[in-house]
């Protein structure tokens, strides 16, 4: 009997390590991640950023990638196009927060064909700081969308120098939808809005009067159009169904 009830206390033992080791190992760990970036259209030729570093920060540590790639157009990244800027595995938890390191040089705007340099004073000591708070799941594959909001994020001086600084919404892309359509006529120059409740994402209408606005959580939403040019007049688009993983496509939307 008491080598029957010896046994018996080394089986259960056995199995409370062993179920503490695999709870623990739901905290600990790492998650491939990939970040890309995606930007919303801005009446600018091209914007040049030239990343140094990525710091990601989570509940159990953190990780500096470093980014070895030349600067980049983002502008060349809209509409559903984006580019992956990094891909590591990062210790599993909760994503606290993720922090991108500019280059002092290689930052510019090009305005009319003439090229000027963009200052960045925040980005190139401590980094651009992106909240989000999302879980990163032991070896599981995580991807992350950096929405860059070109049109927000580049301020002119009172010099006529310009300086970036950077809007940008982190959208966990396996969550989310997109919203897309084209304004007429395209001279309206229009900014779009879909507001849910207190939240609003916005974006605006390119040359020709296209719109892209991606990263769009689930739900149900208002799209306000508000010119910004000529003599047309705002307009309402109720009810407007996002569901994860897709695109509300609105088709042309004609303003009178």
């Amino acid at each position: 009997m008491k080598k029957f009830q010896f046994l018996s206390l080394i089986a259960f033992v056995s199995v409370f390590v062993i179920s503490c080791s695999n709870e623990n190992d739901t905290h600990t760990g790492k998650t491939p991640v990939t970040l890309k970036i995606t930007d919303a259209p801005a009446f600018y030729d091209a914007i040049y950023l030239n990343i140094d570093e990525i710091e990601i920060r989570t509940t159990t540590g953190k990780e500096d990638i470093d980014v070895d790639g030349l600067p980049f157009d983002i502008l060349q990244y809209r509409f559903g196009k984006d580019t992956v800027i990094a891909a590591e595995d990062v210790p599993s938890g909760t994503i606290q927060e993720i922090r991108l390191k500019l280059h002092n040089e290689g930052n510019q705007v090009v305005i009319d064909g003439i090229s000027y340099p963009l200052t960045t004073p925040s980005g190139q000591s401590s980094g651009i700081k992106i909240k989000v708070q999302e879980e990163l799941i032991p070896n599981v594959a995580y991807t992350l969308l950096l929405d860059f909001d070109a049109a927000k994020s580049i301020h002119q001086t009172g010099n006529g120098k310009y300086m970036l600084k950077p809007v940008i919404r982190a959208v966990p892309v396996v969550v989310s939808g997109t919203i897309r359509g084209t304004i007429i006529p395209a001279e309206s120059l229009s900014h779009i809005y879909a507001i849910d409740g207190l939240d609003t994402i916005g974006t605006q209408a390119n040359s020709v009067g296209d719109f892209y606005i991606p990263g769009v959580p689930q739900g149900n939403y208002k799209i306000l159009i508000e010119p910004s040019a000529g003599d047309y007049n705002p307009k309402v688009i109720e009810n407007v169904e996002v569901t994860k993983g897709s695109v509300q496509n609105l088709g042309i939307i004609d303003l009178q």
